[in-house]
């Protein structure tokens, strides 16, 4: 079965290799624009009733007391219960959480044994498998919940149906098609030692026995998964940590001869690239926020539509 192996490899080596690149892409970005929305949750004391530091006098001359406790509760609570959609859209959370839920369970059990086929090349007397059926049974069951309920209600939403294109579905599809398979490599390997056996070949990079059709086709399908998930929209995942820390929660003061101050004066020196009526594409953002003559273009403009 090295072609299994193989194609385990590959799937490794292009998720970590595709996340990285992104996230540091993501890292190297220019400024976000921030939206200095209250309440951010790393306000130590004023994050309940929606306050900042901005309430202080002369707050630019006083320390900034923050609680990354609470960021991290607020990541947590979002990350593993899906916060929002439970508050926003009650409907949708209960499709969408089984689904992640499903997810997190199954990686758990990735967890699980390979910490056993660890063990066992360490030579630990400690065997998880038990638990990671226990795990595995759970997991693939709200996965298979979760993903049939988002297919069916993207089909027949109108709202939803609308928007949704046909790479949608085929995201569902293939994700449930590893969960279905997942659960036919289970009925042939209840007690995971060939999961197990496969696990200790990847670490030790040596050839590994035959597997069951069923477990043999879940791997391959899954490796594929996992290399095919950051390619797509699905790879939010990377994106969140910057969504909230630098765009939501963003709240550095601006101050004299701050790093943010060095980066935004940066910033305001590169060259607009596009233009439109009240843009001119040969000015510096700097220039064009003090340029009069494309705001008086715009208002000329739209006095001679008024005469017309």
């Amino acid at each position: 079965m090295i072609w299994v192996q193989a194609i385990a490899y590959f799937g490794v080596a292009v998720f970590f290799l595709v996340v990285s690149v992104k996230f540091l892409k993501y890292l190297s970005m220019p400024l976000h624009l921030r939206w200095e929305l209250y309440p951010v949750p790393h306000e130590k004391y004023r994050a309940k009733y929606g306050g900042s530091y901005y309430e202080e006098t002369e707050w630019w001359k006083k320390p900034r007391e923050t609680s990354f406790a609470g960021e991290l509760k607020e990541m947590l609570l979002e990350m593993l219960f899906i916060k929002r959609a439970f508050e926003y859209n009650r409907r949708l959370w209960f499709l969408t959480f089984p689904f992640h839920a499903g997810i997190y369970l199954m990686l758990l059990w990735f967890a699980l044994i390979f910490a056993s086929a660890a063990f066992e090349v360490l030579g630990v007397g400690l065997d998880l498998t038990n638990a990671a059926s226990i795990v595995f049974g759970i997991g693939v069951t709200l996965l298979i919940f979760g993903t049939t309920a988002l297919l069916l209600n993207r089909a027949i939403d109108r709202k939803l149906r609308t928007y949704s294109s046909p790479v949608d579905y085929f995201n569902l599809l293939f994700i449930l098609a590893v969960a279905v398979t997942g659960l036919l490599a289970m009925r042939a390997d209840m007690e995971f030692q060939h999961a197990k056996a496969f696990a200790v070949s990847l670490i030790t990079f040596t050839p590994t026995g035959e597997l069951p059709a069923a477990v043999a086709l879940h791997t391959a399908l899954l490796s594929l998964l996992v290399a095919y998930i950051p390619n797509t929209k699905m790879s939010h995942f990377i994106a969140k940590y910057f969504t909230y820390h630098q765009v939501l929660w963003e709240d550095t003061p601006n101050l004299v001869n701050s790093p943010l101050r060095e980066r935004i004066a940066l910033h305001l020196g590169y060259k607009v690239k596009w233009s439109a009526p009240h843009i001119r594409a040969d000015l510096t953002w700097a220039e064009e926020a003090t340029a009069i003559e494309p705001v008086l273009e715009v208002r000329a403009l739209a006095e001679r539509r008024k005469r017309r």
